[in-house]
């Protein structure tokens, strides 16, 4: 099937994949563009996934300041300068900075919050499911998918990513790295606003 040359530059652009790979997807979706895209992407994010286990060193760090009332520093690491000073590797640190002046993470992922506050948590919600009288098999069930919900408000990779909420931050950024072929790890943040401590 002939698919045209303005279909394929497109799927190219939101995929970062060279022009026969955007052809044969296309061709192999009986020219569907949004078929050939999420097959591109599944394929992206599966190559993705293989990419986050390399180290990733360097990067920079970028910030968001919003009505200067809210500022942001982001870490964001790559592993070569050259991705670092990519277009789509400093659009992807703005947009995380973004996400952060507006959602207010306080951790990065679910690795970063402290045993303790996990322990706190988990205690509450235990008291909480025993007081609506849950039967007594059910409820570590039940506050584990609490936690789970609790933490993911809280952590900036399993937050809605503001531009598409369809996307999690972390497939977000797990987009970036099929399309730059490189890790890419967010490392830290600081988010600071005007009259909060």
């Amino acid at each position: 099937m002939a698919v045209d040359i303005e279909t394929i530059k497109r799927l190219r652009e939101l995929t970062g994949v060279g022009i026969t790979d955007a052809k044969k997807a296309l061709v192999d979706a009986s020219g569907d563009f949004d078929k050939a895209l999420e097959a591109m992407r599944k394929k992206g994010l599966t190559k993705a996934e293989k990419r986050g286990e390399r180290e990733a060193r360097a990067g920079v760090v970028g910030s968001y300041l919003h009505d200067n009332r809210i500022g942001v520093l982001v870490e964001v690491n790559c592993e070569t300068d050259f991705v670092a000073r990519n277009e789509k590797f400093t659009e992807i640190v703005k947009d995380v900075a973004m996400h952060i002046a507006a959602s207010s993470p306080e951790y990065v992922s679910s690795d970063d919050i402290p045993a303790d506050v996990k322990k706190k948590a988990e205690a509450e919600f235990s008291e909480k499911v025993k007081a609506e009288g849950k039967p007594e098999k059910m409820v570590p069930q039940i506050v584990q998918g609490m936690l789970k919900k609790h933490f993911a408000e809280k952590c900036l990779l399993d937050q809605p990513f503001i531009k598409n909420p369809d996307q999690t931050v972390d497939q977000y950024v797990k987009e970036g790295i099929a399309i730059l072929g490189e890790n890419i790890v967010i490392r830290r943040f600081s988010r600071i606003a005007l009259g909060e401590l």
